[in-house]
């Protein structure tokens, strides 16, 4: 008698809780393409690979100071005087050497411009430059690559010391065109004792059918043939050295002509009695004033651009070496 109540109510209970039991409704548009697109940070899991270096030469950073050492010898930074040592036997060592081996080298930009001023390396700056052929450069990976120099170089006190250099050619050289920028320099000639280096960059005629005669780095720089040749025989830092015939264009195309003129930089001032750039902050000789008394001050004109007691400039002037 139950059982037959217990039936008749159970199938009539049946559509309220199907009714109330979950179903699995069909995915939306969004949701299938979600899934058949997964995210990137999905796949980064398993797809994701680092990129490659490219860079042949390293810095052990990117600022003025840190980017202009070689991270394989770099220990910490130098001080500003050591920084001024070792520049000055690094570019001694360099065009000591190749001049000794008959190799062709100039010195270029900043280090130039130091040059015009007074025949030495700017005391502001972290690194130097120089340039060759790339005719020169292929000789220097095949005969010349990863081999040390040593050196007796002075220290400021007059003292000797023996320094070791190494001339390290970067193998990307044989491309001549910028690429990524990663390696626009060619080749450095590096100290092995704190890092600090020259970069030597190769100029080549790389479009000679277009342009004839005109030489590029990988950097975009441009010169004509007769603004490089015939090199200038000259001294820099009290050793011989080359620049390129038409220094004065190089410079103001590549600077302006206001940095010919200018007498303040980087915290340094152009003292023109002692022909020297100085840092402002130990100008003391004479009273806290920059020049000597009864003095006028006027733009600095190199000696390789002097004539009898007259300055003369442009192409046309007879050079004579700085002394």
């Amino acid at each position: 008698m139950k059982l037959t109540y217990l039936i008749p109510t159970t199938l009539a209970l049946l559509p309220t809780i199907l009714s109330a039991a979950p179903t699995q409704s069909e995915p939306t548009l969004v949701e299938r393409v979600a899934t058949a697109n997964p995210a990137p940070e999905a796949e980064a899991n398993t797809n994701w690979q680092a990129p490659v270096d490219t860079k042949y030469f390293h810095e052990p950073g990117g600022d003025d100071e840190l980017g202009h050492y070689d991270i394989r010898y770099f220990k910490e930074p130098v001080s500003y005087e050591v920084r001024g040592e070792t520049l000055y036997n690094l570019i001694r060592s360099y065009l000591t050497v190749f001049r000794e081996k008959d190799i062709e080298t100039w010195i270029a930009h900043g280090t130039l411009l130091g040059w015009w001023w007074n025949g030495k390396i700017m005391p502001w700056d972290w690194d130097l430059d120089t340039q060759v052929s790339a005719s020169t450069l292929t000789w220097l990976g095949e005969n010349l690559n990863m081999t040390f120099h040593d050196y007796t170089g002075t220290l400021s006190d007059g003292s000797s010391v023996r320094k070791r250099y190494l001339l390290d050619v970067n193998p990307n050289h044989v491309e001549r065109v910028r690429g990524n920028g990663q390696n626009v320099i060619d080749a450095r000639w590096i100290d092995t004792e704190n890092g600090l280096f020259i970069d030597i960059t190769g100029l080549a005629e790389t479009n000679p059918s277009m342009q004839p005669g005109i030489w590029s780095c990988k950097n975009f720089h441009r010169y004509r043939t007769r603004d490089l040749y015939p090199l200038r025989e000259t001294e820099f830092e009290g050793v011989p050295a080359l620049v390129p015939y038409s220094f004065d264009r190089i410079l103001t195309e590549e600077y302006s002509a206001r940095a010919l003129t200018k007498t303040e930089h980087q915290g340094h001032r152009w003292i023109p009695e002692q022909k020297e750039w100085v840092k402002q902050d130990t100008l003391h000789r004479f009273g806290g004033r920059t020049t000597a008394p009864n003095t006028v001050e006027r733009a600095h004109i190199p000696e390789s651009l002097l004539g009898d007691g007259e300055p003369k400039a442009g192409l046309n002037n007879l050079f004579k070496a700085v002394r």
